[in-house]
């Protein structure tokens, strides 16, 4: 299973990471624009998904520093959507 999604991940790199890139803005800024009116919980479930998502590229390219820094942005989502759900 994860060999397919690896393949997957390798073929398609610049793709995927150009998509979390964007996800990650979209969120970061939507949160801007809004202020305490955001949707915390969408925000926090979508921001989870691009650091998984950009964590799984950085592994794919052996790239420690980016694996690091968006492993500890899965956390932060984690405990922010704890938070968010009260």
């Amino acid at each position: 299973m994860f060999t397919v999604i690896n393949n997957f991940v390798s073929y398609y790199v610049r793709q995927l990471e150009l998509i979390g890139v964007v996800m990650r803005i979209f969120s970061f800024s939507l949160v801007s624009w809004l202020g305490p009116d955001s949707p915390f919980m969408f925000v926090w479930v979508f921001n989870t998904i691009d650091a998984v998502i950009l964590t799984w590229c950085a592994i794919v390219r052996k790239d420690p520093a980016y694996t690091l820094l968006n492993s500890f942005w899965i956390l932060v989502g984690i405990v922010g959507k704890l938070r968010a759900g009260g």
